[in-house]
C-alpha cells in the first residue's frame, strides 16, 4: 500500500466543503437568481457607504446560499472580493455572477433526454 497518510482525510474534507455541483433545475436557478437580485438590491438601498458590516454579512449569506443552490464555482470568489470595493458593491455583481455560473454549468451538463429517447423496460 503506497497511499500517503492523511490523503483520504483531506479529500473527504474538501468534498464536504465543496460538494459536487448539483444538477441545475429550474427551481434551483430561479432561487439562485432571487438570492442574487435580493443581495444586489439590498446593497444598492444601503448606499455606497453601507452600514457597519451589513454589506459583508449580506455578501457572506449570498455566497453561501448561491453555493448551496447551484454549487460552488471559482467565479464566486472574485465576486465576493469585488463587493469589498466601496463603489463596486453598487454594481449587480451577484446577479452577473449567477448568470455566468448558470451559463457555464449548462454547457457542462448533459442535456436531459427527450421524451421519445427514453426506453422503459
Amino acid at each position: 500500500m503506497n497511499e500517503q497518510p492523511g490523503v483520504g482525510l483531506r479529500q473527504g474534507w474538501f468534498q464536504r466543503l465543496f460538494p459536487r455541483a448539483p444538477m441545475l433545475t429550474t427551481p434551483r436557478v430561479r432561487s439562485a437568481y432571487l438570492v442574487a437580485v435580493a443581495a444586489d438590491v439590498i446593497q444598492l438601498l444601503l448606499g455606497p457607504v453601507g452600514w457597519t458590516f451589513a454589506d459583508e454579512i449580506i455578501d457572506v449569506a449570498a455566497m453561501m446560499a448561491i453555493s448551496r443552490l447551484i454549487g460552488f464555482h471559482p467565479l464566486l470568489l472574485p465576486t465576493f472580493i469585488i463587493e469589498f470595493v466601496p463603489i463596486a458593491d453598487l454594481l449587480p455583481t451577484w446577479t452577473g455572477c449567477v448568470a455566468l455560473v448558470v451559463a457555464l454549468r449548462k454547457r457542462e451538463q448533459p442535456p436531459p433526454p427527450a421524451s421519445g429517447d427514453v426506453i422503459d423496460v
